[in-house]
């Protein structure tokens, strides 16, 4: 896929490529400095398209709601920084924030993550995750229309370079929903009922906060709000580092943050049942839940 001029991946194979070349190096990775927990530290951590900056932008415009919020960012991981990527991004995770509590993104299971924190994770319909993932790789890292979601599922399943996928990241959140330290919410849930949800995260975090300042998070956290103000819920700093890593178009037109009315691709009858059967294979026999929405109400009872 080396062609000298900036080009997405137009199949799953040049795709294999680009994430492999936007893998961090070894040594990149044996000189990065480990974070070192706080007891107050807020790690908010929900599989991939689940909805990790809708949650960071909740936590943060919490944070600083007794001062008017705050919208001086030009990327919501450089303010909530995210775990995974701050060193391939130049970014200390250990230095002042610019509001107590610290906070950090991340999209590990709870093993892979250091003790001592406060966790947040939201849990999302693998279908829906799935064919969020689809459209948000769409447009960055490869062409549209060239890779169908067919296609896209292995890619899906197999997860990450650790192999974290979708089950292996809930089932390890899964047994810690009634722990002091983890706040497990329904991606769902959470966006039927903002204000509730704005409400318990402050508790979880202990932020103080009055109507006025669950009025501002809530307007600052909705759909309108975000899809508007755009720039800094895209990735800018990984998009960058992607162009130059990996000879990617710049101005990429995905987003996280999806218009209500915007495209969405129907999720095929065989990927469904295939998912399907790997929550029967793996999450039933360790959760007892038949499927998601079982699990959804569990939660939200």
């Amino acid at each position: 896929m080396d062609t000298g001029t900036p080009r997405r991946a137009h199949s799953i194979e040049e795709l294999a490529q680009v994430m492999g070349n936007l893998a961090p190096s070894e040594q990149l990775l044996a000189s990065s400095v480990p974070l070192a927990v706080r007891p107050s530290d807020v790690i908010i951590t929900p599989y991939g398209k689940c909805g990790t900056t809708m949650m960071q932008q909740m936590f943060h415009q919490l944070r600083t709601a007794k001062l008017g919020g705050d919208m001086d960012f030009d990327d919501i991981s450089r303010v909530v920084p995210w775990i995974e990527t701050a060193p391939a991004l130049g970014i200390d995770v250990n230095a002042e924030q610019v509001a107590e509590p610290r906070g950090f993104k991340s999209h590990l299971d709870y093993e892979s993550l250091p003790e001592g924190a406060r966790y947040v994770v939201t849990l999302r319909d693998p279908k829906e995750a799935f064919v969020s993932m689809y459209h948000f790789f769409s447009g960055w890292f490869f062409e549209p229309g060239t890779i169908e979601l067919e296609e896209f599922m292995p890619v899906w399943l197999m997860g990450g370079p650790s192999g974290l996928n979708y089950f292996r990241h809930l089932l390890s959140w899964w047994p810690r929903r009634d722990e002091e330290d983890t706040l497990i919410m329904d991606y769902r849930s959470v966006i039927a009922d903002k204000r509730g949800a704005i409400g318990r995260l402050a508790e979880h975090c202990s932020i103080d906060a009055d109507e006025a300042a669950v009025d501002l998070v809530e307007a600052r956290t909705s759909r309108e709000f975000m899809v508007a103000n755009a720039g800094p819920f895209a990735d800018p700093m990984m998009r960058e580092m992607s162009e130059e890593k990996a000879g990617l178009p710049a101005n990429s037109d995905s987003a996280k943050v999806r218009a209500e009315d915007a495209e969405r691709r129907a999720l095929p009858q065989i990927i469904s049942e295939q998912l399907d059967a790997e929550w029967a294979r793996l999450v039933t026999p360790v959760t007892g839940h038949a499927n998601y929405a079982e699990m959804a109400a569990d939660l939200t009872g």
